[in-house]
């Protein structure tokens, strides 16, 4: 039995876990269970078989808001 769900692609089981993006750094990925599949590359959510890239967009759209309110808030204490 495989760790994680078949690729939409190819349909093998056979993939691995992304530790690093340019999107989420180290903490992305394991949040969104960002897998890579092993015979056909493909990047996909390891426990739905599905894309990430809903996941992806509101996770940086988060991020953003989250950024955008420390650097106010830095700026408004100075």
């Amino acid at each position: 039995m495989s760790v994680y769900a078949s690729c939409p692609k190819c349909h093998c089981t056979d993939a691995i876990a992304v530790t690093f993006t340019w999107w989420g750094g180290l903490v992305g990925p394991k949040l969104l269970s960002h897998v890579k599949c092993t015979p056909c590359g493909t990047k996909y959510n390891g426990k739905t078989g599905r894309s990430n890239v809903a996941g992806i967009v509101t996770y940086l759209v988060v991020a953003g808001i989250v950024v955008l309110f420390v650097l106010g808030w830095l700026l408004g204490n100075l």
